[in-house]
């Protein structure tokens, strides 16, 4: 007899967290994880049917959704309008509550305008590579020029040579160059500490290195932390099941 493959929703495809959406704080980053990486930060495509899956977990899990992401929060706000409740941007620099909130903003050094100069110079000797401004900081993208990825660390390195108000985070094709001291951990504890969050149990998803911080916090919390592809084998496949999670009876999660 021929095997039946399980479906996309079965058990033996979706891990489970033993506490329902109504008990639980979700925390969940964005790129590589509630959407598949793009050759550019800017042409990522949301998949149909996620807004509704997030607002259904938004609404069953008392608001208590967030998004925690390397990108700016305006971008979140583009890409999903009006979907998650507080949105923490570049690692947990920056921190809106709930919509309409004002953006927290940790107390940080500027980044001299001096490497963002060297760094735009530097990249336009390496076609494919790309600077990504933040207000903090920047990201080397090298996904277009693989050979880059050695020069534009040693750059990095020259620039924050005897400057440890910096760091160089590793990231998916890319060198981030960002004020040190505060990462998506930050983030976690921090939403967690008011409503709607405070008081239930995170659950954190990610993708990349810099996800380790907020899988790390959000476990330290009682909750659980899940990395693409340690847990789940692809985006695709968290969305799958954040999809069940969305719709499961309280018992089956």
């Amino acid at each position: 007899m021929t095997a039946v493959p399980p479906a996309p929703h079965s058990a033996a495809l979706r891990p489970r967290i033993g506490f329902p959406p109504d008990q639980t704080a979700i925390l969940l980053d964005f790129d590589g994880t509630l959407v598949d990486i793009a050759p550019t930060p800017e042409s990522v495509v949301v998949p149909p049917g996620l807004s509704e899956t997030l607002l259904t977990l938004r609404e069953r899990c008392g608001g208590a959704l967030a998004v925690v992401t390397g990108r700016p929060i305006e971008q979140i706000d583009h890409f999903l309008p009006g979907v998650p409740t507080a949105v923490c941007g570049e690692h947990g620099i920056a921190i809106r509550r709930h919509p309409g909130a004002p953006i927290e903003r940790a107390p940080l050094p500027e980044v001299p305008q001096a490497w963002r100069d060297e760094a735009e110079k530097i990249v336009r000797g390496w076609p494919g590579a790309s600077v990504e401004p933040k207000r903090a900081g920047f990201v080397l993208h090298y996904r277009g020029a693989p050979d880059a990825q050695e020069p534009l660390r040693e750059a990095a390195e020259g620039w924050l040579a005897g400057d440890d108000s910096f760091e160089i985070q590793a990231a998916k094709m890319a060198w981030e160059i960002r004020p040190s001291g505060v990462d998506k951990g930050h983030a976690v504890e921090a939403l967690l500490e008011q409503a709607p969050f405070a008081g239930r149990k995170p659950l954190f998803v990610g993708d990349d290195v810099t996800d380790n911080d907020g899988i790390r916090a959000a476990r330290a919390a009682g909750g659980v932390g899940f990395r693409i592809p340690d847990d789940f084998p692809t985006a695709q496949a968290f969305r799958d099941w954040l999809k069940h999670y969305s719709e499961a009876p309280q018992w089956d999660v």
